[in-house]
């Protein structure tokens, strides 16, 4: 089954999923003598469940074959996880309430200069982009406990994204 075409990412549209993380909107605050500007605040992160600490890591990505076969999907339950691009170049999110409800599925396309915080528990596909290089920080939990579910779709629910 073919998904809906990505949507431009907005705060609204994927509030139910985590934040968006950008700095549009943003309070600006001078620092280092007037020579830079910091925005706090862009994120909610949640990591310290079962004792749990901030990870930083750099991914590097390459695209897949469109049309994306969509056979996986992936959720945290011990804490929420950011992707934020390094480079100014477009991206894509693939977030749903159910794997198995192909209804629940929305798909953003992302600006090089908006990143991602998917919420605890909210399933999402792993990284997708449309350039090879594609670099992004990574903000997870690291730490004691199971961070990771993952569900292979099963062959009648296998889905596919073409962006």
């Amino acid at each position: 089954m073919k998904l809906a075409r990505p949507i431009p990412l907005s705060k609204d549209a994927f509030a139910p999923f985590g934040d968006v993380v950008e700095v549009e909107g943003a309070a600006r605050i001078p620092i280092n003598q007037g020579f830079a500007e910091r925005f706090n605040d862009l994120a909610r992160v949640d990591v310290a469940s079962e004792g749990g600490a901030v990870n930083i890591s750099i991914v590097t990505a390459s695209p897949r074959p469109q049309p994306i076969a969509i056979t996986l999907m992936e959720r945290h339950p011990l804490g929420s996880q950011i992707f934020f691009p390094l480079q100014d170049r477009p991206w894509l999110v693939l977030v749903c309430g159910d794997p198995l409800d192909a209804g629940s599925y929305r798909a953003f396309v992302a600006t090089g200069r908006q990143g991602v915080n998917y919420a605890r528990n909210i399933w999402h596909h792993p990284l997708l982009v449309f350039d090879a290089g594609s670099r992004f920080m990574v903000a997870d939990r690291k730490g004691p406990g199971f961070n990771l579910e993952e569900m292979l779709l099963p062959a009648g629910k296998k889905l596919s994204l073409t962006a």
